[in-house]
């Protein structure tokens, strides 16, 4: 891998893995609320969000996802990749001051496409939160994007 270029198609193998750890903290919240308009008020008030199935507020289900997204273009395969796809199924609330860790791994390659399938997970401690699938399509030393 280089540092501004990612891993090449030719260097990934099925198995590799990387995560992060982010903790979320309530400033996380009122931004990604900022930035996207979301302003659902069980992201944003407490009090009302209390009165909820979940006891308080949680943060937004795509802000777990954006962690996945992280890993993807920071780690594996990281910078100068392309994301083609994602899916997600939220398994569980993400609360602030919760440390998520997203995880992918390489699950299968696909050399004609250049195309490389991640498992996508997060967990906060034992509790899986959000798990998926991606695709992305990968540089190769010879055959640029």
């Amino acid at each position: 891998m280089t540092e501004n270029e990612g891993y090449f198609f030719e260097d990934l193998r099925v198995g590799m893995s990387a995560s992060i750890t982010r903790t979320v903290t309530i400033e996380d919240i009122e931004t990604f609320s900022a930035i996207t308009g979301d302003s659902n008020p069980i992201h944003l008030d407490e009090e009302w969000a209390s009165k909820t199935r979940f006891g308080g507020r949680i943060a937004h289900g795509m802000l777990t996802g954006g962690l996945v997204s992280a890993v993807m273009g920071t780690r594996l395969p990281g910078p100068g990749n392309i994301y083609l796809r994602q899916t997600l199924e939220f398994r569980g609330p993400v609360r602030p001051g919760d440390a998520v860790t997203a995880t992918v791994s390489v699950t299968r390659l696909d050399p004609a496409k250049n195309r490389v399938f991640l498992d996508t997970v997060c967990h906060c401690g034992e509790s899986e939160v959000l798990r998926g699938e991606a695709v992305l399509r990968v540089q190769s030393r010879v055959e640029p994007l």
